[in-house]
């Protein structure tokens, strides 16, 4: 499994601390958020950020299975997942609970933001307590959702493949904006629009447009 270069980092940095500084009167003491892999099959999934780091094989675990992967996306199951690890029988818990139970975590919350054909990012949510009460998980939810935008954004500026030039002009693509309607807002040639669409579509390996647009928000730069 293949993570972002600057991995640590990502974990590290204010937003992720900060949320789970914020979260520790819940009694969480663990997050992690899985991503589509943008070049990857449907059910080919990223870990982009993780704290505390040492639960790497746990939330590889996690991502690897197939636990709310595709087949829970297409059906009417909620956003929100609430699951207590501790009382699945152990013989189908799956690696991942296992080895989420031996770093001693007995609860989690699980909130979807989906994207296209049939992607989500995923914030996962962990406490080493039993959660007893279903208003608990809803303010967990609650809290992902408003810090969600803000997280997003500083885990596409750490993935993106592309320079802000060339995502400007996928963005405007994006909004149907032609080559030479981006060009007059650019100030510049609708050749060199171009080019710039050209170049991100060959970093995120795809051939038109709208599946440079579609894998950009994979990225969830759009």
């Amino acid at each position: 499994m293949q993570l972002p270069a600057n991995f640590d980092s990502v974990n590290l940095d204010g937003v992720v601390s900060d949320w789970l500084c914020a979260l520790r009167e819940f009694s969480v003491e663990a997050l992690m958020v899985l991503g589509p892999d943008p070049f990857g099959g449907q059910e080919d999934r990223l870990v982009l950020a993780l704290h505390p780091p040492r639960l790497l094989d746990a939330a590889e675990a996690l991502a690897e299975s197939r636990d709310f992967g595709a087949p829970w996306r297409d059906s009417d199951a909620p956003l929100v997942a609430w699951q207590d690890i501790s009382k699945s029988a152990f013989e189908s818990l799956g690696r991942w609970r296992r080895l989420w139970l031996a770093h001693g975590y007995q609860s989690v919350v699980r909130i979807a933001f989906p994207l296209t054909v049939g992607r989500a990012f995923e914030c996962y949510l962990f406490s080493p307590r039993q959660w007893h009460d279903r208003s608990e998980a809803a303010l967990l939810a609650w809290s992902a959702f408003n810090i969600w935008p803000l997280l997003k954004r500083a885990l596409a500026e750490a993935r993106s493949p592309l320079s802000p030039r060339e995502l400007e002009c996928l963005n405007l693509a994006f909004q149907g904006t032609t080559a030479r309607e981006s060009s007059e807002i650019f100030l510049c040639s609708e050749r060199t629009v171009n080019f710039h669409l050209a170049n991100a579509m060959t970093k995120l390996k795809v051939d038109n447009k709208l599946a440079a647009i579609q894998r950009a928000c994979w990225f969830g730069l759009i």
